[in-house]
């Protein structure tokens, strides 16, 4: 059984961070390409360790948008 996942990648310093935002998992990697595949892994690690019981049934739509906020010193 296939499982969908969401995942979030953004740049950090040298390295991409990617993010299951269903069940937190992270892992990183030096290009998109390879933060994907390790996050995969790390996915696929958490579930064989845990079982699917912890994925939420649907998240439903999600959205995705940059924001500005003041920073404050």
């Amino acid at each position: 059984m296939l499982i969908k996942i969401t995942a979030v990648i953004n740049k950090q310093k040298s390295w991409y961070v990617a993010r299951c935002l269903e069940i937190g998992v992270v892992s990183q990697g030096k290009t998109i390409e390879e933060a994907k595949e390790n996050l995969q892994e790390a996915v696929e690690f958490y579930l064989e360790s845990f079982g699917e019981d912890d994925m939420p049934e649907n998240m439903g739509d999600l959205m995705l948008c940059s924001m500005e906020t003041p920073a404050h010193a």
